[in-house]
């Protein structure tokens, strides 16, 4: 079994307040794949419930949290056939994104969220289209400072965009938001 790839820098600038966020009720990563934030959270401490469509991903993160003895719970769900998420409201501490984008999911990502829940998100913008790899359709990519305005209910704590540096530069908007408390 491979390891995955490691957390996105979006999920490490803000791992402590993913810690702190743990400690106050489960975290759920939403279009997890194979789990590298849903398994980097357990290792904070959080109970993760791992969300995808794609039965294979989700039994390679099964199979990697059981060998680690991390709490991640994976859970099979197309989140473009509707609006909503299979869980309850305001059940989450912290909420996951990370490389994904799915707009209509926008309003119940933030009602997922607990008072004073975290919000980490990282995806692509259009600009990635000016770069060899990585997606290219606009349903796909975020227009200049459109990341927070998809949560007008939720705090900002930090916003960037930008390319980030490497040898497989990506366009991205980072985000770190909180519901507030009640």
């Amino acid at each position: 079994m491979s390891e995955p790839d490691p957390p996105c820098h979006g999920f490490l600038r803000h791992r402590e307040e993913l810690a702190a966020a743990a400690r106050e009720g489960p975290v759920l990563d939403v279009a997890c794949g194979r789990g590298r934030h849903a398994l980097a959270a357990a290792t904070l401490g959080a109970r993760v419930v791992g969300l995808d469509r794609n039965a294979d991903a989700l039994r390679a993160l099964a199979g990697a949290a059981r060998a680690r003895g991390l709490p991640v719970a994976p859970l099979r769900w197309d989140l473009e056939t509707g609006h909503a998420l299979p869980l309850a409201p305001g059940r989450f501490a912290a909420v996951l994104v990370f490389r994904y984008l799915h707009r209509p999911l926008a309003d119940a990502l933030a009602a997922a969220l607990r008072p004073g829940g975290l919000l980490l998100y990282e995806t692509f913008t259009i600009h990635q289209r000016d770069l060899p790899q990585g997606p290219s359709n606009p349903a796909f990519l975020l227009e200049p400072g459109e990341l927070p305005r998809l949560f007008p209910g939720l705090r900002v704590e930090a916003h960037w965009e930008g390319r980030t540096p490497g040898p497989r530069p990506a366009a991205l908007a980072r985000l770190a938001a909180r519901r507030p408390a009640a």
